[in-house]
């Protein structure tokens, strides 16, 4: 799992870029920023990996310094998403759309070969955990998606086995097994 710092600068980066990313047709946009010593280098800039780096930095325990950062990154972020709600709203249902095709991409290879997939559980989660993120910010869902969706969530209830929070446990608050069972616990192989 990232360190703080990282989710920190990625959120950082991302309010650099986020006017023009959402005036774009992109969903994936390029961040040129480095990241912390230790840490792979940034994804795009998404508006679920911002979500997520947001939730991952709401979770943890922040130093005096880290904290007034991200309280002001934060109210960035929403000013932006207040300024642009449409175009928001718009770049969250293509993402959503995008992120539920990657999710069933990973699914459907772990079906045919598990014991090939498995071990890329903890990475590719992190996917339907950004659609949760996502869903909250769309206005709606189309109803084809939400049915692909619920499909996919009883495929995975299915495969799972259920156990410990996968992620960092500092995490666990913000993504508690009520909302994301799939974080609690590993594939069969």
């Amino acid at each position: 799992m990232p360190s703080t710092d990282y989710d920190l600068g990625y959120l950082a980066a991302a309010v650099d870029l986020l006017n023009r990313y959402l005036l774009s047709e992109e969903i994936y946009w390029k961040i040129i920023a480095s990241s912390p010593p230790g840490d792979p280098a940034y994804p795009s800039l998404t508006l679920g990996g911002l979500l997520l780096a947001n939730a991952r930095t709401l979770a943890r325990h922040l130093t005096p310094i880290q904290d007034e950062r991200y309280l002001q990154l934060e109210a960035e972020i929403d000013r932006v998403r207040t300024k642009w709600r449409s175009a928001w709203e718009k770049k969250a249902k293509k993402e959503f759309r995008s992120r539920l095709n990657l999710w069933r991409d990973f699914l459907e290879d772990f079906r045919q070969e598990p014991a090939e997939n498995a071990d890329r559980y903890a990475y590719e989660v992190s996917r339907r955990v950004m659609l949760d993120l996502l869903a909250g910010e769309t206005g709606d869902i189309p109803f084809a998606d939400q049915q692909m969706l619920a499909g996919m969530d009883g495929i995975i209830s299915g495969l799972l086995v259920p156990g410990e929070f996968i992620w960092d446990e500092e995490l666990k608050a913000e993504f508690p097994r009520e909302k994301h069972p799939y974080l609690y616990g590993n594939l069969r192989s």
